[in-house]
């Protein structure tokens, strides 16, 4: 009897979300972006906005909640109502990585459910222009001879930019002494006055210092080359093998978010960063677009949170 009143109580749980979604969306959409105004983040969640709220009959509402690394957004979403009316575009270091440098009030593998990928980018290798080497084995071999005696500058401590540099030295061998910038603009100037001799940050911070002459660019850190950079070779075809680092973003909303939603949302999203203008658009803020299924965004969350754990466990480094 008991069995048979908790069955009756789950198929009108059922039913309700169902219909839920059904009337979904009823309101306007808060979207949330784990970066400020006029980032990349910033720039594809505009776009995705623009479209979907015709094809979805509500406003998207752009709320831009920067800050702690992406986390404050990030548990934000997570804490939010399962409803379909909230959704957030975060990265990978709120979203496979920072769980290993600092404590979270939410566990990005079980709290949300991935919806999409949107876009990702490598990293540049970028060394300073009066550094005497003009490719990655050269650079190998002579931060190798130098231990200890070369910086190399990062967008912050616990940032991709750094992780990716410690994966290199890992992978090198090598030891170059690391120096936490806050944020990239200074990065980037310190490679250019000569106060770090290395740097891996994304195509918009270095690539207008390498056209000026200020810096040079070595490598990108994907495992194939960047279509928006094919000149620049790879890391791993430059004689390290195996290398990569991306860094990546996407769509996700609150677990317990009805299945309908969460498979419309992935169609039309997908839908979208496949059409022409979207792509050229993000083309321009040096994003390529992905897009895909919910479960392959799902299965890079958890690759890259097992690849990256070691490396950060490693390095020792903490969010301060």
């Amino acid at each position: 009897m008991i069995f048979c009143k908790i069955l009756a109580l789950l198929g009108l749980a059922a039913a309700a979300l169902s219909a839920h979604a059904d009337n979904w969306p009823s309101r306007p959409i808060r979207f949330v972006v784990a970066a400020p105004g006029g980032s990349s983040l910033d720039i594809i969640a505009r776009t995705l906005g623009d479209k979907l709220k015709d094809r979805l009959g509500q406003p998207i509402v752009i709320d831009n909640v920067p800050g702690a690394s992406g986390t404050i957004a990030t548990g934000n979403v997570a804490r939010a109502a399962p409803d379909g009316h909230t959704w957030l575009i975060s990265y990978n270091g709120p979203l496979a990585y920072t769980q290993f440098l600092t404590r979270l009030p939410y566990d990005p593998q079980k709290d949300l459910v991935p919806i999409i990928q949107t876009s990702s980018q490598p990293n540049v290798l970028a060394v300073s222009a009066d550094l005497p080497v003009k490719n990655v084995r050269e650079l190998i071999a002579y931060a190798r001879a130098r231990p200890g005696k070369l910086n190399y500058a990062s967008v912050g401590n616990g940032s991709s930019s750094h992780l990716t540099m410690e994966l290199f030295k890992s992978m090198t061998g090598s030891y170059v002494v690391h120096i936490p910038y806050n944020g990239a603009p200074p990065a980037a100037l310190s490679l250019v006055s000569g106060e770090t001799q290395m740097l891996f940050s994304v195509p918009s911070v270095v690539m207008p210092q390498v056209k000026s002459g200020k810096v040079k660019a070595l490598a990108v850190s994907s495992a194939s080359r960047f279509p928006l950079l094919s000149d620049l070779p790879t890391v791993a075809e430059s004689g390290l093998p195996d290398f990569e680092s991306i860094t990546w973003n996407g769509v996700l909303v609150p677990k317990g978010t009805p299945v309908e939603i969460t498979q419309r949302l992935n169609r039309e999203m997908d839908s979208i960063l496949k059409m022409a203008d979207v792509r050229q658009r993000l083309n321009n803020a040096g994003l390529e677009p992905i897009g895909g299924t919910a479960e392959a965004f799902q299965s890079l969350i958890a690759a890259e949170a097992a690849k990256w754990e070691p490396i950060v466990r490693k390095t020792g480094a903490k969010l301060d």
